[in-house]
């Protein structure tokens, strides 16, 4: 079985970690890595790799930076032959950054079967461009792995066929159990004085929250 394995951005990273390891167990399976290129210098791409025991892409399309429209189409243009000559059993995309939707849409169109990893979340603000890739992408999908109730829930409201849902858990908590040795061992409390249960940890990178 060959499967072609997508990630583009920083949370991809987190979500694919869990299920290269796991591909790497099944010897009857082909998985290729393709790196679109959404995120791409040391600190916001590199250094996940690293951390998390990604291997290095098998193909990396280098689309660099652009509007929301651009990176969608630089994706897909540079996708699309890709996707021809390998000629998948499935396409693998995670989560809803531009580059999930982008692979999305190629590979539908080539009549790849699209799966959806981390399907069925929903903020139901519109004006988050991860909101419309989301619901775009669990249109396409043939199959959506789901990580939480709520997540099923959503999917048939919004009438998806109970044939291609799957409620499987969740990636990221596998993520984090893999690799919480490594965050222990990290210093970072140590370094801000920092005692057990007496501070909180925010992380801010939408442009609405940020800009």
């Amino acid at each position: 079985m060959k499967v072609v394995n997508v990630v583009g951005a920083r949370p991809n990273f987190v979500k694919i970690a869990p299920l290269m390891r796991e591909w790497r167990k099944r010897p009857d399976v082909e998985a290729c890595l393709l790196h679109t290129g959404q995120h791409y210098d040391h600190a916001m791409s590199e250094q996940f790799f690293k951390q998390l025991e990604i291997p290095r892409p098998d193909i990396n399309l280098d689309v660099g930076s652009g509007s929301h429209a651009v990176q969608t189409a630089d994706v897909m243009k540079r996708c699309e032959p890709v996707l021809e000559e390998l000629r998948p059993d499935v396409v693998v995309v995670v989560g809803d950054v531009n580059s999930t939707l982008a692979v999305a849409l190629v590979a539908v169109k080539l009549g790849i079967p699209v799966a959806h990893v981390e399907a069925g979340l929903r903020s139901f603000d519109r004006s988050m461009p991860e909101e419309i890739n989301r619901v775009l992408t669990d249109a396409l999908a043939d199959y959506c792995f789901i990580t939480e109730p709520s997540g099923l829930e959503n999917l048939k409201r919004e009438g998806a066929d109970p044939r291609r849902l799957h409620l499987v858990g969740n990636v990221m908590i596998d993520a984090l159990f893999s690799h919480l040795r490594l965050a222990q061992a990290s210093g970072t409390r140590k370094l801000f004085a920092l005692r057990d249960r007496d501070y909180l940890l925010l992380t801010l990178h939408r442009p609405s929250n940020v800009d």
